[in-house]
């Protein structure tokens, strides 16, 4: 069972991304994927031959946690951005959380703004925690350190350095003040509503 790369070529053309950052962005992403299903082939030749027991099994199992979230964080990253752009309603969904939590859309954009700010690279998820009932805003360093465990993402931003240097040089906060043009509120909401 192999991981197939998604399309979002659909995504070319977007305010504020250059074609060719989107482009190189894809090809980081086929990567994941790739090395995804290279790590899980692997992992099972070894299985299949006994040898569980050896340091290769070992790394490649720890390894794998990597590559997949390399892979499904670009795909929640791609996938939460859009062309046409709308505000996020905030009498519902979502948008009725985030008014609540931070009275109004201004505010929560701004402290996602702040933690992508941070420094080093990673990853800034707004995640739900079904536990509690709430969402968290967090830094994911690399793909596979700082994941909430149990918790859902909603909205994933990039911060390594090729999500923005092509376009932006060292201006984070311009790439950051783009993502946030370009944010899919609506696929926002649809994965509130699905764990809700």
């Amino acid at each position: 069972m192999n991981y197939e790369v998604k399309n979002f070529s659909n995504l070319i053309g977007l305010p504020g991304f250059s074609d060719q950052l989107l482009e190189n962005h894809f090809k980081l992403y086929e990567g994941y994927v790739a090395n995804t299903n290279k790590v899980m082939q692997k992992l099972a030749e070894f299985a299949q031959a006994n040898q569980t027991d050896v340091p290769e099994f070992a790394e490649l199992n720890r390894r794998f946690g990597w590559e997949f979230n390399g892979m499904r964080l670009h795909e929640l990253y791609f996938s939460n951005l859009t062309k046409e752009s709308k505000e996020l309603d905030m009498s519902v969904g979502f948008g009725k959380h985030v008014s609540e939590t931070f009275g109004d859309i201004d505010k929560f954009t701004d402290y996602l703004k702040t933690v992508g700010a941070l420094r080093g690279i990673g990853w800034v998820v707004v995640s739900w925690d079904q536990v509690k009932d709430c969402a968290y805003t967090t830094w994911i360093n690399e793909h596979d350190v700082g994941h909430l465990a149990g918790a859902t993402p909603l909205l994933v931003m990039d911060v390594f350095e090729h999500a923005y240097l092509t376009d932006y040089g060292l201006k984070r906060a311009d790439y950051i003040d783009a993502f946030m043009k370009a944010v899919d509120w609506e696929e926002v909401n649809r994965r509130f509503e699905a764990v809700k």
